[in-house]
């Protein structure tokens, strides 16, 4: 699986976003200007490096040396050479903190730099100045206004992938998976990548000794995205177990909905996507079973319950719990409405769970008992 989680979000941006736009007007009647049109025209990486820095010593606080930075970023980048073009970034940061490019060329080198606290600082650098740009842009007037506005929006979608990207390449380290996950949810909670990340978020939370941490992390991301299964399922598991039934029974059966009509994303085969889904299924409606069961609510769990079973067979924490509030919800039922037929189900039901270890075990025993007699069966 870990090796098919990059496939699901292939991100493209905007052409405007392949080459740094240059922005300004320039005067060849002057040195700068000179230097300028030269460093444009050079199409020698290594010549364009030294005009490109010979300009940025000279005239580090001119209008084009922000798009000059951008080159030599561009270039240290495509080399690999990721410190360098960090370097040249904070520089150029340094006399211009709001130039886009220069800031999503230090987050492209970041990215290569593969370093999580690196990636953190610009990716929420170049998130920040494209939504400020974002914010204070008119409606386009023109074709080129409304492509130049598009590049603006996909240059903070790629802040949050970046992000994501990263923190999927890092898995088996949970601290940095929860530092990186942790750094998305501040940057965009709402971003389409974070319903991708929350389980494994919530997962390295707990895994990284930070547990008080997975509740209210689960309830906030649930609260933000509706569509956001694996933090639905945790919210509502964290209901459960402190007694908060309602809370419980509502997140997890949004987070069915949310699991439900999900589709299978891209790079994933049909085999592991089915598992996944099952399993997150099971769980949601296994919650909302018990806690329905506990409202004395018997037909929403008996529904609830019955849909879990086919996903929870092997688990021998989950079954025995299912199998007597099953047993619970059809012998009451059978109760209410008067249907002996429902009393069987419900004694079939105690009776598979009496045969479980677990801690309703002898209940389960004791109830068989009881409903037998009741049925003048021996």
């Amino acid at each position: 699986m870990k090796s098919c989680l990059l496939g699901l979000v292939l991100l493209v941006l905007p052409a405007a976003a392949q080459e740094q736009k240059q922005h300004f007007t320039i005067n060849v009647s002057t040195p700068e200007g000179q230097m300028l049109q030269s460093i444009g025209q050079e199409s020698d990486d290594d010549k364009k490096l030294a005009l490109a820095q010979d300009f940025l010593d000279k005239y580090p606080k001119h209008e084009g040396a922000g798009w000059v930075a951008g080159q030599l970023e561009v270039i240290y980048v495509k080399q690999k050479n990721y410190d360098k073009a960090l370097e040249v970034a904070e520089k150029a940061v340094a006399n211009n903190p709001d130039d886009l490019d220069v800031v999503y060329n230090g987050l492209k080198a970041a990215e290569g730099k593969e370093d999580p606290e690196v990636l953190k600082t610009w990716a929420a650098r170049t998130s920040a100045i494209a939504r400020k740009i974002i914010a204070s842009t008119k409606a386009p007037a023109d074709d080129d206004a409304k492509q130049y506005l598009e590049y603006i929006k996909g240059v903070d979608t790629y802040a949050d992938y970046a992000v994501y990207s990263l923190a999927i390449k890092l898995q088996s380290n949970p601290k940095q998976l929860a530092e990186l996950g942790a750094a998305l949810e501040q940057q965009n909670i709402k971003s389409q990548y974070m319903p991708l990340l929350s389980g494994l978020y919530l997962n390295s939370l707990t895994q990284s000794g930070q547990t008080a941490k997975t509740c209210p992390t689960a309830d906030k991301l649930a609260a933000a995205n509706s569509k956001d299964g694996d933090a639905l399922v945790m919210a509502a598991d964290c209901s459960l177990r402190h007694n908060n039934f309602d809370r419980a029974a509502a997140n997890a059966t949004r987070a069915v909905d949310a699991i439900s009509g999900r589709s299978k994303p891209e790079g994933v085969s049909d085999a592991d996507w089915a598992t996944k889904k099952a399993a997150s299924l099971g769980r949601a409606n296994w919650i909302a079973g018990i806690a329905y069961a506990s409202q004395q609510k018997w037909g929403p769990a008996d529904k609830a319950l019955r849909s879990a079973l086919p996903s929870i067979k092997g688990d021998p924490q989950l079954l025995p719990l299912a199998l007597f509030h099953l047993g619970l919800a059809n012998y009451n039922l059978g109760k209410v409405i008067g249907d002996k037929g429902k009393t069987r189900e419900g004694l079939a039901y105690f009776q598979q769970c009496a045969e479980m270890s677990s801690n309703v075990q002898d209940q389960a025993s004791k109830n068989v008992r009881t409903i037998k007699t009741e049925l003048g069966m021996r």
